[in-house]
């Protein structure tokens, strides 16, 4: 029947166009996981960067130490050598300053290094599982546009038997009820709208004689045996 070929060719016109929706979902999951880990790698490199400029920067003083120590040692002025005896103090001052805030960034650097760890090894059990389902919806795409051509193949020999101003009706109602266009009478109710037939109306669904529509929807009418109304 016509209908059953619109409606299975619409069922599987909407699932072709989901999958690539179903494809940038997960594609969009597994970017964004990557993004995650690739956020925490940055900044464990970082962590990393800082940690190492404070070396540098607690070397230079320590060498500043040194010169100062050196310099001190070799003053015969009072002044001067109170003078390189505070800048050794304010510069151990600093260096310990310094050598507490590397502390705090190499236990942010182990926690980030974790963080790391756990985000990447997310991030690659997602891409693993997204590549499998791409996979699996490439292949079911394939499937269904095989079906999807079947079944417009089918549709298309049986509007072929329709008779043209028939046909047109069906499309038009095709176009602005969706696919549940041809309906049954079942005790004088029309199977679309759910309207009581008027009497005329049922017994030319009944006498399947001519085209019937319903007055009040316009959907194409049909009857069987079993729809008849209970009688008194």
């Amino acid at each position: 029947m016509l209908q059953d070929r619109d409606r299975r060719r619409r069922r599987l016109e909407s699932e072709v166009a989901d999958i690539p929706q179903q494809q940038r979902r997960l594609q969009e999951k597994a970017s964004q996981l990557a993004a995650a880990a690739e956020s925490l790698k940055q900044r464990t490199l970082h962590l990393e960067s800082e940690r190492k400029a404070l070396e540098l920067a607690v070397s230079s003083k320590q060498d500043f130490i040194g010169k100062c120590e050196a310099s001190q040692s070799q003053t015969k002025s009072n002044e001067e050598y109170r003078r390189f005896a505070h800048q050794i103090e304010t510069t151990r001052a600093e260096i310990h300053a310094l050598e507490d805030r590397e502390l705090v960034l190499m236990e942010q650097a182990e926690i980030a290094a974790r963080e790391l760890e756990g985000a990447q090894r997310a991030a690659a059990a997602e891409k693993a599982g997204v590549e499998r389902q791409l996979s699996d919806l490439a292949a079911r795409l394939v499937n269904l546009e095989r079906d999807l051509d079947a079944v417009c193949d089918e549709r298309d020999r049986l509007a072929d038997a329709v008779e043209p101003g028939t046909l047109a009706r069906y499309e038009r109602l095709l176009d602005s009820r969706g696919d549940n266009i041809v309906v049954g009478v079942g005790g004088t109710i029309c199977g679309g709208c759910h309207m009581k037939l008027p009497q005329q109306v049922f017994l030319m669904a009944k006498a399947q004689q001519d085209l019937v529509t319903c007055p009040m929807c316009s959907r194409i009418l049909y009857y069987t045996r079993d729809m008849e109304p209970p009688g008194p």
